[in-house]
């Protein structure tokens, strides 16, 4: 399992209620069960991936989550998941929104724009870069909305939304962003994944 996966199951408490938005294969609803007994439900877009989850005897449907949200109701989970997919949406910050109606809290994940190996590509080459979490090149990209760790940060700083835990993780490693080690996490991280609600 990626170190990824790992962490957003570390971040859930068992025999909670928990909706994966785009959950691909399921299997992070599928640990989820059988390590800390969640009901979990997703929402996948993908035809085939929504019959590999339902293979598995998972509760997944298949829908676009940009449109399909909003048939979910208020705070009816306690965590929605959102993994390597919130740049990839034509709205992120009404995604989001929707994301916290729908839980009390919301696991996001995002690649980082600002990772120095990305940052090289760009002055150096002057081309869009290609790597392990950017793996596509500019013309058949998935992503619309690209930003950096700091981006997300201050969306939620704009957005009265509350971090309560932020974790970046380069090269399978993980460690915590604070506000003091903010510019360096923004700089040497791949990606990072954030455990967040709405601010009272």
């Amino acid at each position: 399992m990626k170190l990824e996966s790992k962490i957003v199951i570390d971040l859930i408490k068992p025999f909670s209620k928990v909706l994966d938005v785009g959950c691909g294969d399921g299997s992070i609803m599928l640990h989820l069960k059988k390590e800390k007994k969640i009901d979990a439900r997703g929402i996948e877009i993908d035809h085939e991936k929504v019959k590999e989850s339902l293979s598995k005897g998972l509760s997944v449907v298949e829908g676009d989550a940009e449109k399909d949200l909003i048939n979910y109701p208020d705070q009816s989970f306690d965590y929605v998941i959102l993994t390597q997919t919130l740049q990839a949406f034509y709205n992120p910050r009404k995604v989001l929104h929707e994301l916290l109606r729908i839980g009390k809290n919301a696991i996001v994940s995002i690649p980082n724009f600002g990772y120095w190996k990305v940052r090289f590509s760009l002055l150096l080459k002057g081309r869009m870069p290609v790597t392990k979490t950017l793996p596509n090149t500019w013309h058949d990209t998935p992503n619309l909305h690209m930003c950096t760790i700091k981006d997300f940060f201050d969306l939620c700083h704009d957005d009265k939304i509350h971090i309560i835990k932020s974790i970046a993780v380069t090269q399978e490693k993980s460690s915590a962003i604070t506000n003091l080690n903010l510019e360096i996490k923004n700089l040497y991280s791949e990606f990072g994944i954030f455990l967040i609600s709405k601010k009272n």
